[in-house]
């Protein structure tokens, strides 16, 4: 039945993708270029009503057939519905940043009292987790923002990294078929997405999936199904990218809150690696980091500390790489 549902979802999500990049769509945004943007043509930005829609269907038919599972799928609508109003009045409008980061901080609220016991309740290192839990889960809704800047890059992630979460999930089956909705919706969006895309996912559909991410990591590390660092491996090639761009922005005095082109992918993008071969780039390295996190699961934790260190050393490595590629086209392009 689930394999029947997924391969629905996967054919609505097409379908709606397809319609919704079409001039004569009804609810259609354009998303202009500009001097920061790595687009050239106005481009669809609704594609995360295809996901959104697909996954809500599918997980309404999957619950006509669910077993017992610890899942909390009213909980998070709680939190995703809000999110998913401020962020599509966002795309058609423009709000205002402290009311959209309101609505953030409300949506990662109303998902930690899924597993969090009252405030008044908590010990200090108890609240003290809440509140990193509280920091993760707004972070997680921003930097899948930030991260979608390129065909193809925001879709691959979710298809790779909610296929993994349910691999590493499949203990609860409920939690595993809920991720596979979510990758089934997301391979939908990305038929159309993929360079050079037809629709963009604008913040609807980011926030969407930075909110998913983020509650199937915690409540998959919460209910024991896997360890919470395994999950951050999962999705760290945007995790990584996203904060080292934040810090290196912040240490030379920049606006953080301003539209920019300093993320790594982005530069490979414009050193003229072009959007399909960074991206099918990147697709490497999430496919070596779900790699990476199925065999974290059976190592010791001596093995789980050396494979996390070797990760750190492989991102650093590549980090430089991608510097010296820079410092190799200037002097080449140098009079």
């Amino acid at each position: 039945m689930l394999v029947l549902i997924l391969v629905m979802v996967f054919g609505v999500s097409v379908l709606l993708t397809w319609h919704l990049s079409r001039p004569d769509a009804g609810l259609r945004i354009l998303d202009q270029p500009n001097h920061r943007s790595l687009h050239q043509q106005p481009t669809p930005r609704t594609g995360g009503l295809a996901i959104l829609a697909a996954g809500l269907l599918g997980n309404a038919l999957r619950l006509q057939f669910a077993t017992a599972s610890t899942f909390p799928i009213a909980y998070l609508l709680s939190g995703l519905l809000p999110l998913v109003l401020i962020s599509w009045l966002d795309d058609r409008h423009g709000i205002a940043a402290r009311w959209r980061m309101a609505v953030h901080l409300g949506a990662a609220a109303s998902l930690l009292a899924t597993y969090v016991p009252l405030i008044n309740r908590l010990e200090f290192g108890e609240l003290l987790l809440a509140l990193l839990a509280l920091l993760f889960v707004t972070w997680m809704v921003n930097l899948y923002n930030f991260m979608d800047g390129m065909d193809g890059f925001a879709g691959g992630m979710a298809v790779m990294g909610f296929t993994t979460l349910a691999w590493l999930g499949q203990a609860d089956t409920g939690f595993a078929a809920f991720c596979l909705i979510v990758a089934a919706a997301s391979a939908g969006f990305l038929v159309w997405n993929f360079p050079p895309a037809r629709i963009f996912l604008g913040d609807t559909g980011s926030t969407t999936l930075g909110f998913l991410a983020a509650a199937c990591s915690l409540w998959g590390s919460v209910t024991g199904l896997f360890p919470f660092w395994v999950a951050l491996l999962v999705f760290s090639p945007f995790s990584v990218d996203a904060t080292v761009t934040l810090l290196r922005r912040l240490w030379k005095g920049e606006r953080i809150w301003e539209a920019h082109r300093s993320h790594y992918y982005q530069r490979l993008v414009l050193l003229g690696w072009g959007h399909r071969r960074t991206v099918l780039a990147e697709y490497g390295l999430m496919l070596s980091c779900a790699a990476s996190a199925l065999l974290a699961v059976h190592l010791p934790g001596t093995g789980q500390a050396s494979l996390a260190l070797g990760w750190l050393l492989i991102y650093g490595g590549l980090m430089w790489g991608v510097g010296r590629l820079e410092r190799r086209h200037a002097t080449v392009a140098a009079p």
